[in-house]
């Protein structure tokens, strides 16, 4: 029996999987690409006679079928998945019944579309003294979230919200940052397919218009909403800095020194 590799392909530029989930795509017998979210420029890294399957037409039962009979007769044998796998992605659906038939199953992280829009936009997602804590979440759709998890309720925090697979209900996203008590000043960041070479998109707006902003440039799906109080604060320049750069400060790497006037 061989073995099934989870390889997190990224958020969409080929080059922007990690090395160790090119090789892995170089020496497959088997894979089976998320078509509607991964680029097919990754599958150019497989080699002569792989066999290769888009699972976008199918239901879970049938990738598991796919990957089982593959499994049963090849060495090497990869699912690859969009961003990383371990976020919104069906990585215990798929795994459970697979181990419980006795497969050896490895996973390879991915760089997830919050770092890729946040690196596209040159933002950073925390900053010293006004938020240290990144949210990672969705609004609620067809799929209800957990009691407590309600988009509203983590806006309350005043973190960094990184939100998925919500962009069809900006609307909504909108509301439940109101509800939260968030100004309608507050900056937005919106980026469709963050890093996608020729189809990446940028819209930067404030909680009252950005939904609007996004139905103009018809935004659908694959975009990531980050908003928060660390957001636009290179447009600043007042911001707290670390301490750890501070010529004061000491640590295990520099001797601490006067402080600067």
């Amino acid at each position: 029996m061989g073995k099934l590799w989870i390889v997190g392909a990224g958020p969409g530029a080929a080059d922007l999987i990690t090395v160790r989930g090119r090789e892995l795509i170089a020496r497959a017998d088997a894979i089976l690409y998320a078509g509607s979210l991964v680029s097919t420029e990754h599958l150019t890294f497989a080699p002569p006679g792989c066999e290769i399957a888009d699972s976008s037409g199918m239901t879970l039962e049938e990738m598991l079928q796919w990957l089982g009979e593959r499994i049963r007769r090849m060495e090497i044998v990869v699912r690859l998945q969009t961003g990383d796998p371990s976020l919104y992605g069906a990585l215990t659906e798929l795994t459970t019944p697979l181990r419980q038939q006795g497969v050896v199953i490895e996973v390879i992280p991915g760089v997830s579309s919050a770092f890729a829009a946040a690196a596209t936009a040159i933002e950073s997602l925390t900053l010293p003294e006004v938020t240290q804590t990144v949210i990672l979440t969705r609004t609620e759709g067809r799929t209800p979230m957990p009691e407590g998890e309600q988009l509203r309720h983590l806006a309350a925090h005043g973190a960094t919200l990184c939100i998925f697979l919500s962009a069809t209900l900006l609307g909504k996203v909108t509301q439940e940052l109101y509800q939260a008590g968030w100004s309608e000043d507050q900056p937005v960041l919106v980026v469709h397919k963050a890093s996608w070479p020729g189809e990446e998109k940028i819209i930067r707006g404030r909680l009252a218009d950005i939904a609007q902003q996004c139905k103009e440039a018809r935004i659908g799906s694959q975009a990531m909403i980050i908003t928060g109080p660390a957001l636009e604060a290179s447009q600043r320049m007042d911001n707290p800095v670390s301490r750890l750069y501070a010529p004061e400060f000491s640590h295990q790497f520099r001797k601490s020194g006067p402080s600067s006037p």
